[in-house]
């Protein structure tokens, strides 16, 4: 598994379930330098946990674009089981046809070259990277198969990101928008330290 955190995102062409209901066959993602991203990864279409997580992200996709972000999912299905995956009813199994484009990675390419491939079982992790406008990941977690994402913490870790970008001040512990930050400075710490620390 590699860090790509402070790299260059891994670029990749590929086909892709559109939010229109239409196949592109030839979405990339550094068509979208200039923006936000959030691409998340999920192990396989029409199993367990991954369409909690799906739709859990799609619930919050109009809070990601009102912050400029956009949102590209993937994982290593064909891009003929997504459109059909978004085509069942949530009831069913489905996840409904979500708002943001499902990038298939037959091939296992993208997940190898994002070091989230799984060693035993073969298929991506439940990995979340945020990439900056200039194409420079940010952030990444990964949870092993079991294990669900919070979708609420990428929006945090969003927001975190921009009030630095704007700012210049540093986000300290469990910072949420709205609340004090800090100067990037050792005087900033102890000013920001001498009245939170009890709430840290």
């Amino acid at each position: 598994m590699s860090v790509l955190v402070a790299r260059e995102a891994p670029d990749f062409t590929a086909a892709a379930a559109m939010p229109d209901g239409s196949i592109n066959d030839g979405f990339k993602l550094s068509d979208l330098r200039g923006k936000h991203v959030i691409l998340f990864f999920w192990p396989l279409d029409f199993t367990f946990v991954c369409p909690t997580e799906i739709i859990a992200m799609d619930h919050r996709a109009s809070t990601f674009r009102d912050l400029g972000v956009e949102i590209v999912g993937i994982s290593i299905d064909s891009q003929f089981t997504h459109h059909a995956w978004r085509n069942t009813a949530i009831e069913k199994g489905g996840i409904g046809p979500v708002t943001f484009p499902i990038v298939a990675d037959v091939k296992h390419s993208i997940a190898q070259d994002y070091g989230i491939e799984h060693p035993d079982a073969g298929v991506a992790m439940r990995a979340t990277f945020l990439i900056d406008k200039q194409g420079i990941v940010q952030h990444q977690t990964v949870n092993n198969l079991p294990l669900g994402r919070n979708i609420d913490e990428h929006l945090r870790i969003v927001e975190a990101l921009q009030f630095f970008e704007e700012n210049g001040e540093v986000c300290p512990a469990g910072w949420t928008k709205g609340n004090d930050a800090m100067k990037p400075t050792a005087e900033g710490v102890a000013e920001y330290l001498a009245t939170h620390n009890t709430s840290l």
